[in-house]
């Protein structure tokens, strides 16, 4: 089957890399030409991409359709399109519900909406869906791993969650240049302070199991350096601001 991206930003991008690296089968992917430098790159690197004259001529060579577009494009743009029953649509846009979706499509095609992040170009990374559907959780689970919601209401906390990612990479990059401005070199402060959180999330992963609060009370030990940045950090209010956020961008999504 051929597959087609409406939409050719970061996630995107990440997406259809990934799935170049998978056992996902498939004959093109098509994509947009908006974004000429990232579909230029991606022809660039894979064989089989086709960079589509048009969104239309997408929907009208693929039967899995891949909504990756901000929600003011999209509200602008799907209810133009003309769709076919048979198709697959995977929508990535965060504030447009399936039931608005439904709407704009106007023909009654199996709608997905889904989570992923960048990560997926490494084929990794949770990838909610919602509704529950079994062929597209077959597919990202060969490109990630595939969490099935069947609230939609549900889902926006995975979206509102999925919202602090530049916020993680914000501290990191704090972090090594705290070490750069110290006298460490920045590919040494950079290599050390990703490899450190990879460490520390793959040790989360495998307790995952267990409350989290587990981890937190093994990494310190009293009057030491552990202790010390969590206390002080919890007196400075950042963990309750984490909460403050996710609120807010959970609020966001429900207007």
């Amino acid at each position: 089957m051929n597959i087609g991206f409406i939409g050719t930003g970061k996630i995107a991008s990440s997406v259809i890399i990934g799935i170049s690296k998978s056992k996902i089968s498939f004959r093109k992917i098509y994509i947009s030409p908006r974004n000429r430098k990232i579909a230029k790159d991606l022809k660039r690197k894979l064989d089989k991409i086709i960079i589509a004259k048009n969104n239309q001529q997408i929907i009208d060579k693929c039967k899995w359709i891949f909504l990756s577009i901000t929600p003011q494009v999209g509200n602008k743009i799907i209810k133009h399109l003309r769709f076919k029953p048979n198709q697959t649509i995977v929508s990535f846009i965060s504030t447009i519900t399936l039931s608005e979706l439904k709407k704009a499509v106007k023909v009654k095609a199996k709608i997905v909406r889904a989570i992923p992040l960048p990560p997926i170009s490494l084929k990794k990374g949770p990838v909610p869906i919602c509704p529950p559907n079994k062929e597209v959780k077959s597919f990202f689970d060969k490109i990630g791993s595939t969490i099935e919601i069947k609230n939609e209401k549900l889902s926006k906390n995975f979206w509102s969650t999925s919202g602090m990612m530049a916020s993680y990479y914000e501290l990191i990059k704090v972090m090594s240049n705290w070490l750069v401005k110290k006298g460490i070199k920045r590919q040494d402060a950079q290599k050390y302070i990703t490899s450190l959180f990879l460490a520390l999330s793959e040790d989360a992963v495998v307790n995952s199991k267990k409350d989290l609060k587990f981890l937190v009370k093994e990494s310190q030990t009293p009057k030491g350096l552990n202790e010390q940045g969590l206390k002080e950090m919890s007196k400075k209010g950042v963990y309750k601001s984490v909460v403050k956020t996710l609120n807010s961008i959970y609020k966001r999504l429900n207007n």
